[in-house]
């Protein structure tokens, strides 16, 4: 027998029984660390492109879309019913309510009792019951849940913002939108992950957004939302300039992509990986942008449905563009339409807020839907709080913190419910109140995220959207 032959199968033997034993421990390791990964009912792992992977939930929603009613809507006319409030209207507000509370404009001052300027119906088979000036979004009474039970904790605009986007008016904080953006990742190749659109319309005092709402904060700059301009061009200098080809345009791309690749390689800063990868964004986003506000293709069947009319930077037509933002695969994309801030002619100005949203946030519900869409898609309408049961001036309400409304859809939650409640009167949540940190828990884990594990570290501590609050509204989830 040749030795040469007879020492290389020893080797060979040698080396399949060593490589051989130690994958039989990983097997039996990792069998003893997670007995259901080797199980026959094994379950199905979701991954992301962003940081969870794999997912701590399986997934109910791939995407949000937030229509941010800025202002503060009033519950009581908009989802809250309160028949009692009515029958009170013109009388001292029992001092039993408010004593010792904190409001905004009306602090110290006499407090009248303000009924609903607008009467109230059942909506859909559930019975679930709105304002009657929201006929559209009645129409999907089914597939809607209406918290009446939410509350927060600052009660003037910019700080409200602040709570409800990032979670707390601390300063440099991401929004919920980075968040989950760089939890998720995004399924859009050529666009943001994270988009904001912008409208308003009349009836209303109209406050300032600050571009912070949808900050990235401590995040890599890469997460931040992307305003778009409602009218004109989505995005400045989207077109070259005169003399500029896409060949000129892309050896440009190219030279700078690799002198921030020899600074990155020398100061191992991550914000120049994130400008590499912004800069190739932009370049993409020069194609596919203009299509995605071409509206031209879609049926006047569906800008009907919407009462879009494409160019009008309306929130009808931000709603419609919502909807192929989603369908592109953009992870987050949030509306703010503004002027809900009604301090007088409550009753007046509120017609005109129904007629601007009602339609178009229907239509979005139902053009999801019919595109199969909606059943992974989380649709929220909502402010930074709500409006006082007493009057302000004879006929406008105040800021109020202590019980509002929102109304969400798709995505896992249950539809055709009314889930918590708040007094007689609409002054204080009372049944299964949520928290703004609850409602952002309860966002992720729809979203395949649990709320505590997505944490960054920041000054010395595992920070998170939530901070060390929240708590998922199981109630609220299909």
């Amino acid at each position: 027998m040749d030795p040469k032959i007879t020492l290389a199968n020893a080797i060979n033997r040698r080396t399949f029984l060593g490589y051989g034993v130690s994958g039989l421990g990983m097997f039996a390791l990792n069998g003893l660390m997670n007995p259901a990964l080797y199980a026959d009912n094994a379950p199905l792992v979701y991954t992301s492109k962003g940081v969870v992977n794999p997912l701590h939930f399986p997934p109910r929603a791939k995407r949000v879309i937030f229509l941010y009613q800025a202002g503060g809507p009033s519950h009581l006319e908009t989802f809250d019913p309160k028949p009692q409030l009515a029958e009170l209207d013109g009388k001292p507000m029992p001092e039993s309510f408010t004593k010792g509370q904190q409001i905004a404009q009306l602090q110290g001052k006499k407090l009248i009792c303000f009924g609903p300027q607008h009467k109230f119906q059942k909506f859909g088979k559930s019975g679930l019951e709105m304002c009657g000036l929201f006929q559209q979004l009645g129409s999907v009474a089914d597939d809607l849940c209406i918290v009446r039970s939410m509350t927060t904790e600052q009660i003037n605009h910019d700080p409200a913002h602040a709570v409800m986007n990032a979670g707390m008016i601390v300063a440099g904080r991401p929004s919920m939108g980075s968040w989950v953006f760089y939890g998720l990742g995004s399924e859009a190749e050529d666009l943001p992950g994270f988009i904001v659109l912008m409208s308003s319309g009349k009836g209303g005092q109209m406050q300032p957004i600050a571009s912070r709402q949808w900050s990235s904060g401590f995040l890599p700059s890469k997460f931040q939302g992307v305003k778009f301009n409602a009218i004109g061009d989505p995005v400045l200098y989207i077109k070259n300039p005169q003399g500029v080809d896409t060949g000129l345009q892309q050896a440009s791309i190219n030279a700078i992509d690799a002198l921030d690749k020899i600074e990155y390689d020398t100061v191992k800063d991550p914000e120049v990986l994130t400008r590499i990868s912004q800069y190739e964004m932009a370049f993409k986003m020069q194609a596919s942008v203009p299509g995605l506000v071409d509206m031209s293709k879609e049926p006047q069947s569906i800008l009907d449905m919407y009462g879009a009319k494409p160019g009008d930077g309306s929130f009808a037509s931000n709603c419609l563009l919502a909807r192929r933002l989603a369908e592109r695969g953009v992870r987050f994309i949030q509306l703010y339409h503004r002027d809900w801030d009604h301090h007088g002619q409550i009753k007046v100005n509120m017609v005109f807020k129904a007629q601007e949203t009602d339609r178009a946030a229907a239509a979005l519900i139902k053009d999801l839907k019919q595109r199969d869409m909606l059943k992974d898609t989380l649709v929220v309408f909502g402010g930074e709080f709500g409006r006082t049961p007493m009057s302000q001036g004879g006929d406008g309400r105040d800021h109020h913190i202590k019980g509002f409304s929102f109304v969400l859809a798709g995505g896992g939650i249950k539809g055709g419910l009314a889930y918590g409640a708040t007094d007689e009167l609409g002054y204080a949540a009372v049944e299964n109140p949520v928290t703004v940190h609850d409602f952002h828990a309860t966002m992720l884990y729809l979203l395949g995220i649990d709320h505590k594990r997505l944490t960054v570290k920041y000054q010395g501590q595992d920070a998170r959207l939530t901070f060390v609050f929240g708590e998922v509204v199981k109630g609220i989830v299909a």
